[in-house]
């Protein structure tokens, strides 16, 4: 009988996320689950959506600032592309770029 994981997509992760957060778990379980390599990874993500949704620097700019490379920029940049408006006028919000 072959076994299968219990989490297989994504959101189930965000299921898992949002049932921590509503127990005042989720820094626990991200601590947990993240090394700190993949938490300083997210922290330059969420730094370079910020910078491009701002719009006030150049990618090279933010690479410079962030120190990470331009190519980590350009994949933000494409990631970002890729959202709808009404999706980056949500991240503007929740990233503290625009009024709420």
């Amino acid at each position: 009988m072959s076994q299968q994981p219990e989490f297989r997509d994504w959101q189930q992760i965000m299921t898992l996320v949002q049932h921590s957060a509503a127990q005042d778990q989720h820094t626990m379980l991200l601590t947990s689950l993240m090394t700190p390599d993949e938490r300083d990874a997210l922290i330059a993500r969420v730094n370079i959506f910020r910078e491009l949704l701002k719009g006030e620097l150049s990618q090279r700019q933010i690479s410079q600032m962030l120190g990470v490379g331009v190519a980590t920029i350009t994949r933000g940049s494409n990631e970002l592309k890729s959202k709808s408006d009404q999706e980056r006028a949500q991240l503007s919000v929740l990233l503290g770029v625009t009024e709420s």
